[in-house]
C-alpha cells in the first residue's frame, strides 16, 4: 500500500499552479524583436508590409449605429396606394375564393366524413381497449416475466398488471355512464330538435375525422398548386443554383444554404411576392439576370413571372427577386391616371404606364428626345400616341404630329394640334419639310433670345417652367411626333434635308424647349439616322427580332448586357423596355387608351387650352401657308438671275446667297450664314466651287456655287421650280 507522495493533508494552491503552468508555456522574449505592446494604438489600421488590412471603425457605437441603414416602419407595398390596393385585391380573391370552393363542397365534405364514422368508431374501440388492456407493452412484459426468478416478485407483478386494468377499466366504464347521460339528456331533455340534430351531426363528424385516410384527403385544392411549387428560400437556392455560376456553385458546395443569405422574409408586394437576397461574395446581380430564363425554369414559372433586379445602392451583390402571379401579358393594362381627371407638366415626370411589380412607370417629356421601335402590332402607335396625349395636357405644349402610315391613328388630336398630317403622299411631305423649317428658324430665334435674357429671369440658358409659361417670350413648349419615320428619312427628294433638320432638332432643341419623338417597325440605321438615334435620350423598345434592332433602339451593348425586347412574345402588346429615364432600364407595360378615350381626353385638353389662350395653328383654324412648296434649290433659283452683272462667271458667293434668301424670304432664311447655305444644298447632291472676285483691288476667294450646276440639279430630280430660262 502506498501513501500520497504529498501526504494525507497537503492543501493545494490552485492559483499558483495556473501561473506557474503559465509562466512555463511563454516564450522568451528577443530583444531585438521586442515590441511595447503599451505604445501600441489598438485601434490603428491592421498593415503587413505596409499594405492596409482593415481600417477600425473610430465611432462610438452610438455613431456606429445611428449611421447605420435602417429598417423601414412599414413595408413598400403598404406605403404605395397602387401596390396595397393590389396586395388587398390580392388577398381578396385568394381566400373569397378559396372559401367560396370549399363553402359549395361542405354537403360533400361531410357525406365523406359520414361515410368514415364507422371506420372512427372502430379506431376508438380499439384505441380504447389497448389503453385499458396496455396492449402496446405486452412484448415487454412478457420479457420481464421471463426474467423473474423470484415466485413472490413474479406473483407481485401479476396483481400489480391486475390492479392497472381494473383501475382503467373502471374510468372507461364511468366515462361511458357519463357519455350515455350526456346522450339521455340531449334525446330526452334537449326540445329543439335542430340542436339535436346539430350535435349528431357533429358527433358523427368528429368520428369521420378519426377515420380519415391520409392518403385520401376529405377537402380538395381550391389552387392547382401541382404546376407551380410555392415559392420558398429553399426553392429559390435551388433555383441560382442550376444557373451555371462557378463561383457561386462553390461557394453552395462549400457553405449549403447558408452561402445565400436572405436580407428579410419572402413577402407579399403588389400582385407578387419579393425576396431580398445577399449573394455569396465575387457574385454579381447582374451576372443572375443576364441568366433569367434558367432562373425562371429553376423556380418552375413563366419567364414573364420572374424578374430579377439589383440594388445598387447597397451593394452589387444584391439581388431582389420579385415573382408575380402573372405574367404582365396575362394581367389587365393599369388605367391611366390622367384618363379621366388631372393635368400634365412636361417639366415634370407624367405616367405612362406600371412596371412588372405594379409600380407606375413615369417618364419626363421635356429637355429630351425620344425614341420608340418595335415590329408590327406590338402597341407602338399606341404608345406614342399616349406620350403625345400627356403632352397635350399640358396646355402650353404646341403639338406637331405627323402620321406617316396614314390612317385614324392620331386623328383624336386634331383638336388640340397645332401642324398634323396623316399620310406620305407629295402634299404631306412637302408640308412636313415647311414645318421642319420653321422649326429650325423657331430654334435659332429661341437661342438669341436666351442670350438677352437678364440672368435673373434665365439663370441656366435653357427654357424654364416658368418661362414656358410667360407667352411674352413664345419659349412655350413644342413636340414635334413622327410615327413610322423611316417614310421621311427615306423619302428620295427630301429624305437627306429631313434628316439634317430632324437631326438638328434633335441635338440642339431639347435646350430651347424643343422635343422630338420618332417611332418606327422597322429600326435599322437607314430608318434611324445615327445622328437621331445618338442623341436620343429616351428609348422604349418594344418586341423586336433580333440583336442588331434591339440595340439600335435601346442603345449599343444593351443585347449583351441583358436588355433584350426580343424575350418579349407576341401577346406582350405594349410591354417594353424603357431606357433613358433612370439609371436603369425598366420594364413598362403602358396604359391602354382607346380611340374614344383619347378623344375624351383630346376635348380636355382643348377646353385647357381654350380657357388659357394656347390654342394655335389648325386646332384654331389657322393653316401653315401652302402657296410654296419648293425647296432650298427653288428657292435659290428664284433670286439668282441669269444674267447677273455683279457675277458675269455665273458663279456666287455663298455669303451673297445667304444673304439674298434672308432678304427674299426671311420667315425662312433670316440669320442664315455661307456655311448654312452649303449644308442645306449637300443633301440634294449640289457641290460648292472656288468663286474668285476683286475686291478693293484684291482677289478674294471664298466658297460658292455654281448657277450651271443648280439648274443641271433641278432639272435631275423634277421638283417643281422654274425652269433653266
Amino acid at each position: 500500500m502506498t501513501t500520497d507522495q504529498h501526504g494525507p493533508s497537503e492543501v493545494y494552491d490552485l492559483e499558483a499552479v495556473r501561473r506557474a503552468r503559465e509562466a512555463a508555456t511563454e516564450v522568451p522574449e528577443d530583444p531585438e524583436h521586442a515590441t511595447d505592446t503599451d505604445d501600441v494604438d489598438q485601434d490603428a489600421p491592421m498593415t503587413v508590409d505596409g499594405q492596409v488590412l482593415a481600417v477600425v471603425d473610430e465611432r462610438p457605437k452610438s455613431a456606429q449605429r445611428a449611421a447605420a441603414p435602417r429598417r423601414e416602419i412599414l413595408p413598400g407595398w403598404a406605403k404605395d396606394r397602387e401596390s396595397a390596393k393590389a396586395a388587398a385585391k390580392w388577398a381578396v380573391d385568394y381566400y373569397g375564393h378559396a372559401t367560396t370552393y370549399h363553402g359549395v363542397r361542405l354537403p360533400t365534405y361531410y357525406a365523406k366524413l359520414a361515410g368514415r364514422a364507422p371506420l372512427g368508431l372502430g379506431r376508438v374501440i380499439a384505441a380504447t381497449y389497448g389503453w385499458i388492456f396496455d396492449t402496446s407493452d405486452r412484448e415487454t412484459r412478457a420479457q420481464v416475466f421471463g426474467t423473474v426468478n423470484d415466485a413472490s416478485a413474479y406473483l407481485r407483478l401479476r396483481q400489480d398488471r391486475r390492479t392497472q386494468v381494473r383501475a382503467r377499466l373502471f374510468l372507461t366504464l364511468l366515462v361511458l355512464l357519463v357519455l350515455a347521460g350526456l346522450s339521455a339528456y340531449v334525446v330526452y331533455g334537449v326540445d329543439s330538435l335542430m340542436v339535436q340534430l346539430g350535435l349528431g351531426l357533429t358527433a358523427l363528424a368528429g368520428l369521420g375525422l378519426l377515420g380519415r385516410n391520409p392518403d385520401k384527403p376529405i377537402t380538395g385544392r381550391a389552387v392547382d398548386a401541382s404546376k407551380e411549387p410555392r415559392l420558398t428560400s429553399e426553392l429559390i437556392v435551388n433555383a441560382l443554383g442550376s444557373l451555371g455560376l462557378a463561383r457561386l456553385n462553390q461557394a453552395i458546395s462549400k457553405d449549403g444554404s447558408k452561402a445565400i443569405a436572405f436580407v428579410s422574409p419572402i413577402m407579399r408586394d403588389g400582385a407578387g411576392f419579393r425576396a431580398e437576397i445577399d449573394l455569396p461574395a465575387g457574385v454579381t446581380a447582374t451576372e443572375v439576370i443576364e441568366q433569367r430564363e434558367r432562373l425562371a425554369s429553376g423556380l418552375r414559372r413563366g419567364l414573364g413571372k420572374v424578374w430579377p433586379e439589383t440594388d445598387p445602392e447597397v451593394h452589387s451583390g444584391r439581388l431582389v427577386l420579385y415573382v408575380a402571379d402573372k405574367s404582365l401579358a396575362q394581367s389587365k393594362p393599369a388605367p391611366w391616371p390622367l384618363a379621366k381627371t388631372g393635368k400634365a407638366n412636361v417639366f415634370e415626370p407624367v405616367p405612362i404606364g406600371v412596371d412588372q411589380r405594379g409600380r407606375p412607370v413615369t417618364l419626363t417629356l421635356m429637355f429630351a428626345s425620344g425614341l420608340i421601335g418595335a415590329i408590327p402590332r406590338m402597341g407602338k402607335t399606341f404608345t406614342l400616341r399616349l406620350l403625345t396625349l400627356a403632352a397635350a395636357l399640358d396646355p402650353r405644349v404646341e403639338l406637331h404630329v405627323y402620321n406617316l402610315k396614314g390612317g385614324s391613328d392620331f386623328i383624336p388630336l386634331e383638336p388640340v394640334a397645332h401642324a398634323i398630317r396623316s399620310g406620305d403622299d407629295p402634299e404631306d411631305v412637302e408640308y412636313l419639310v415647311r414645318d421642319l423649317r420653321a422649326a429650325q428658324i423657331e430654334m435659332r430665334r429661341r437661342y438669341k433670345l436666351l442670350k438677352t435674357l437678364p440672368r435673373e429671369v434665365c439663370p441656366e440658358s435653357k427654357v424654364t417652367d416658368a418661362l414656358a409659361s410667360d407667352k411674352r417670350y413664345g419659349l412655350h413648349p413644342l413636340l414635334y411626333v413622327f410615327d413610322e419615320c423611316q417614310f421621311m428619312f427615306e423619302h428620295d427628294i427630301y429624305g437627306a434635308e429631313i434628316i439634317e433638320l430632324v437631326t438638328d432638332l434633335v441635338k440642339r432643341g431639347p435646350a430651347v424647349g424643343l422635343m422630338v419623338w420618332v417611332a418606327t417597325q422597322r429600326p435599322d440605321a437607314k430608318s434611324i439616322p445615327t445622328g437621331v438615334s445618338a442623341n436620343a435620350v429616351l428609348r422604349i423598345c418594344l418586341k423586336v427580332t433580333g440583336q442588331m434592332e434591339n440595340d439600335m433602339v435601346l442603345g449599343t451593348s444593351m443585347y449583351k448586357a441583358g436588355i433584350r425586347a426580343t424575350r418579349f412574345g407576341r401577346k406582350d402588346l405594349g410591354i417594353a423596355y424603357l431606357v433613358g429615364e433612370g439609371d436603369d432600364p425598366v420594364i413598362v407595360r403602358s396604359s391602354f387608351v382607346d380611340a374614344p378615350a383619347a378623344e375624351a381626353i383630346a376635348a380636355r385638353a382643348r377646353a385647357a387650352r381654350l380657357a388659357g389662350g394656347w390654342l394655335s395653328g389648325m386646332a384654331a383654324g389657322e393653316e401653315l401657308p401652302d402657296d410654296d412648296t419648293g425647296s432650298i434649290l427653288d428657292h435659290l433659283l428664284a433670286v439668282w438671275p441669269e444674267h447677273d452683272p455683279e457675277w458675269s462667271n455665273g458663279k456666287v458667293w455663298c455669303d451673297e446667297l445667304a444673304q439674298r434668301l434672308a432678304t427674299s424670304q426671311p420667315s425662312l432664311y433670316e440669320g442664315w450664314t455661307g456655311e448654312q447655305v452649303t449644308a442645306a444644298v449637300k443633301p440634294h447632291g449640289l457641290r460648292t466651287v472656288q468663286v474668285k472676285k476683286m475686291i478693293d483691288g484684291g482677289q478674294v476667294n471664298k466658297r460658292g456655287l455654281s448657277r450651271r450646276d443648280l439648274t443641271d440639279t433641278l432639272g435631275h430630280t423634277e421638283i417643281g421650280g422654274p425652269d433653266e430660262p
